[in-house]
């Protein structure tokens, strides 16, 4: 699990944008990009070219399920 502490300074590498975490995932609260990062064995893994990009839809449902304001 990822610490509140270091979740404050990490941010999406491609965007400079706050993340929130989902489950197992850092999405990016970056509305244009929506990058969602995995966690893998409490790491996360913050590179691009290993994100995906969510579809607006998803991107929404999770940013109201964490209550993040867009």
């Amino acid at each position: 699990m990822i610490s509140s502490e270091l979740l404050e300074i990490l941010c999406c590498p491609e965007t400079k944008a706050k993340l929130i975490m989902d489950d197992n995932y850092l999405v990016s609260t970056d509305r244009n990009s929506r990058r969602r990062y995995i966690i893998e064995n409490d790491i996360p893994i913050l590179l691009i070219e290993k994100s995906e990009q969510l579809d607006l839809a998803t991107w929404k449902e999770i940013m109201h399920k964490h209550r993040v304001k867009i």
